[in-house]
């Protein structure tokens, strides 16, 4: 089976595609590659911009993974018109021109953003949704548009990831527990702005596992699946990465609890992913910290740009802008 994965050199794509490719898969990537590429050398790379693509570009595919857009709220707040465009107009647009192609699935990586605030509730596919800010309401969009297009012979897949964390080939520490992991091992602090809010976590080889699940699902399959490898709120985040810091590198490590109100709380329930997908997540928190330790030589450059999102997009804006002024 041949896949073509939108994004595919980004974060949560640097750890699918090595599996996909082991279990016999072809795998073909679009992408800008803002951030470099860490792609297995046998996977075909397409140097190109989603809007760029044409029908006849994707009658080769059985299925489409869509990775692509901005994937943070810095993001989002710091640039709406390219968050909207790249969250929900992109997606719309591939799904569309993949199901003209004859593309039999496709699946989008949405996001439990689109819950917003909840008041500490376990919420399902079924609950409403409520984000206000632009990065959850993009990840609606584009959900939304997407599912409109399944039908009997064009499968749609949602899959409403918790925040990713943990080791890939693409780093990033912009994420809690990866800024945790940061912090701890480099200041000995871990600064906890609000200890009560709750959030999904979803480790980097859970999120690979869903996605997996999700290609080899039964076409006839669709919907929106809620995929997390656990609930925890900040401050049980904090503990925890504390405490394995502190056992694995025998440093001592401080908390520095703040209580900032915060517009995203929510938590919510797998259950609809493992009893459908046959999705079991297999990491906690422990687990992906142990995973970074291991890993911590190849990103102990701490300041590197590219492992911050917004600070690459603020730099290509920057290029971009000294360009157009010459």
């Amino acid at each position: 089976m041949r896949l073509l994965i939108a994004g595919g050199a980004g974060y949560v794509g640097s750890v699918l595609i090595p599996r996909l490719i082991d279990r016999g898969y072809e795998v073909d990537v679009i992408d800008l590659f803002w951030f470099g590429c860490h792609l297995p050398e046998n996977v075909r790379i397409i140097h190109k911009d989603i809007f760029d693509l044409a029908v006849s570009d994707l009658e080769s595919y059985s299925q489409v993974i869509f990775l692509a857009g901005l994937s943070n709220d810095p993001m989002a707040e710091y640039s709406p018109s390219k968050n909207f465009i790249s969250n929900a107009a992109a997606p719309a647009c591939l799904a569309y021109m993949a199901k003209k192609a004859g593309v039999k699935r496709y699946i989008y990586a949405s996001s439990c953003s689109v819950y917003g605030y909840t008041d500490n509730e376990l919420f399902d596919e079924t609950r409403h949704v409520s984000s206000s800010y632009p990065y959850g309401i993009s990840k609606l969009q584009g959900e939304q548009a997407v599912l409109n297009l399944a039908d009997n012979n064009f499968s749609v897949l949602a899959l409403r990831k918790g925040t990713v964390c943990g080791y890939s080939p693409r780093m990033r520490l912009d994420l809690v527990i990866n800024t945790m992991f940061m912090s701890a091992v480099r200041n000995q602090v871990i600064t906890v702005n609000n200890p009560a809010i709750w959030r999904p976590i979803l480790g980097t080889a859970d999120a690979a596992r869903a996605y997996v699940r999700a290609v080899e699902a039964s076409e006839k399959i669709t919907g929106i699946f809620n995929v997390a490898s656990g609930n925890f709120t900040v401050g049980e985040i904090a503990d925890l990465v504390r405490e394995t810091v502190e056992q694995e590198l025998g440093l001592s490590v401080q908390l520095d609890i703040r209580h900032i109100s915060d517009y995203r709380n929510y938590k919510v329930s797998i259950e609809k992913a493992e009893n459908i997908l046959s999705f079991h997540p297999d990491q906690t928190v422990k687990t992906i910290i142990r995973d970074l330790i291991q890993n911590k030589r190849k990103f102990d450059d701490w300041e590197n740009p590219a492992y911050y999102n917004i600070r690459v997009l603020k730099a290509l804006d920057h290029a971009e802008a000294n360009l157009v002024g010459r």
